[in-house]
Parts: C-alpha cells; sequence; structure tokens
C-alpha cells in the first residue's frame, strides 16, 4: 500500500471516531512510525506490511481517543520537546502563552528566581531554564506519576524539582520570588460530561478537577504566591476560558495584589491571570 493510500484510510476511520484533526493524526502517526518528520512524509512511498500493521495498531487505538501524544510518546512545547505519557497531563498549546509572558519577566530580572506551581510534565520549568539560563529555577509537583516525567524531561538541567504539594511549597523561598507561575487544575466537577475524551479518560484526575466551581487550587494558588514573592513580583495563573472574571476576583479580594489584569489567549478567550504583588 502506498503512504498516500494508507493517510487516506486512517484519515477517514479517525474521523469517524470523532478525532478533532484527523489527517494531521494520521500523518503523525505514520510518521512516527517510519522515524522521520511529518513534512518528510514521501506520500507515493509504499509502506512495508510490518510498517503497514504497527500503523493500523497506532489508529485503533487513537480511535479510541488516546492522545495522540501518547502514542508518539512526546509534545513540543515552544521550544523544547517533552516525553509524555500515562500518568501525566500533555501540556496544551494556550499554555505557551503564560509560559512565554513569564519568559519575557524573567528576562528583565538581574538574577531571576522563578517557581512553577504544579509542574506537570515539567513543561513551564523547562522553557524557562531553556530560554532564560541564568534564571534559578524551582518546580513542583504533587502526583508520583507525574513526577517521574518531570524528572525525566528536566534531568540535565539545573531545576529544582520537588515532589509535594503546592500549599507547604518552599518556604525556605519566601519573599524572594520574583516570578511565580502556575498551570493548574481548574475544570468543575459537574463539567465532566463537557471534558474531550483524551483529557477526561486520559489525564490524570488530579490535573484535572478542582472543587465545584474548579477554583479550589487556584485560591491555594493566590495565597502561595503572596507568601512567595517579593514586593514588585508577579503571579501568572492559567484558568479555563468561562474564569475570565472569577479568577481575577480571587487576587482582588485579597489584599497585597496590584494590576490584576486578565489576558486572552490566540483565539480571544480568557486565558491566564497576572497580578503584581504590592
Amino acid at each position: 500500500m502506498r503512504v498516500r493510500d494508507a493517510v487516506a484510510r486512517a484519515t477517514w476511520r479517525l474521523r469517524a471516531a470523532g478525532v478533532d484533526s484527523p489527517q494531521h493524526d494520521a500523518e503523525a502517526l505514520l510518521a512516527h512510525v517510519l522515524g522521520v518528520a511529518r513534512s518528510r512524509l514521501g506520500l507515493a512511498d509504499e509502506l512495508g506490511a510490518d510498517e503497514g500493521a504497527r500503523f493500523d495498531t497506532l489508529v485503533v487505538r487513537r480511535c479510541r481517543r488516546e492522545p495522540l501524544q501518547h502514542l508518539t510518546g512526546s509534545t513540543g512545547f515552544r521550544y523544547v520537546d517533552l516525553a509524555v505519557g500515562p500518568g501525566v497531563f500533555v501540556p496544551r498549546p494556550e499554555t505557551e502563552l503564560l509560559a512565554g509572558w513569564a519568559v519575557d519577566l524573567v528576562r528583565a530580572c538581574a538574577e531571576p528566581v522563578v517557581v512553577d506551581l504544579c509542574t506537570g510534565s515539567g513543561a513551564i520549568a523547562l522553557a524557562l531554564a531553556t530560554e532564560v539560563p541564568a534564571a534559578r529555577v524551582h518546580a513542583v509537583e504533587l502526583a508520583p506519576d507525574a513526577y517521574a516525567w518531570a524528572e525525566r524531561n528536566l534531568a540535565g538541567t539545573q531545576v529544582d524539582l520537588r515532589l509535594g504539594d503546592i500549599a507547604d511549597a518552599f518556604h525556605d523561598l519566601d519573599g524572594t520570588v520574583d516570578v511565580v507561575v502556575v498551570n493548574p487544575p481548574y475544570i468543575p466537577l459537574d463539567a465532566f460530561e463537557t471534558v474531550a475524551a483524551e483529557a477526561r479518560d486520559y489525564d490524570p484526575p488530579v490535573a484535572l478537577w478542582s472543587g465545584q466551581d474548579g477554583l479550589d487550587t487556584i485560591r491555594v494558588v493566590e495565597r502561595v504566591a503572596a507568601r512567595l514573592l517579593r514586593p514588585g513580583g508577579w503571579v501568572g495563573c492559567e484558568h479555563a476560558d468561562q474564569q475570565g472574571e472569577s479568577v481575577p476576583a480571587i487576587f482582588r479580594a485579597s489584599s497585597g495584589w496590584v494590576d490584576v489584569r486578565d489576558r486572552p489567549d490566540l483565539a480571544g478567550r480568557p486565558r491566564y491571570t497576572t497580578a503584581r504583588r504590592a
């Protein structure tokens, strides 16, 4: 079978299974099987029997809505590649905007100290350490399985990675941090049916759900950031697009925060809140 025909058939199957980007995913899976970049797929080439069988197995799993990134074992985030799989939240493109905001702030600091709460795969911490080598980056993760992925992704860096609850993290850094950044769990418990199958069925629950209104962890983030930041330090916190008013309200309701504002993603949807310690 030619590569072109294999991709066309897989695209049809993935579309029928409700996958949002069927052709992209079909090409990405076949590129993974062949060990080439997706852009280098030779559509006129012939697909070997073993390669075809491996490809078919992956397509079946993707039709069951197993995340593409679990099947390929990696995902891109800004300028780095991350190893991901079962047990860790797969970072989304929207979070790259939050990371970019943090990178810009950290670059402006003389001897920057940064804390990444709820680090998951270590995506934001790795982006900061890679793009701002002078930064002292600290990261914490609660779930042991996710911590193992972060440990793998951050190996060889100077990131201070710790296993633990954000509520009790980094007391040794109190009042010294320039930037706190976090992509916390923020989905309300009653929103289960609205969440895509890839996240609902495969991302770890601790990375998704956060109380009846989705704000339980963000309330903790506000208290921890207030403890960690030096005067004039900044916090950036991602949230759901329905929380563009409720998350800023958490910071405004607590004394000591100024310049509280919400920022949109590339589609114009509310995406993350930033605030400065007075």
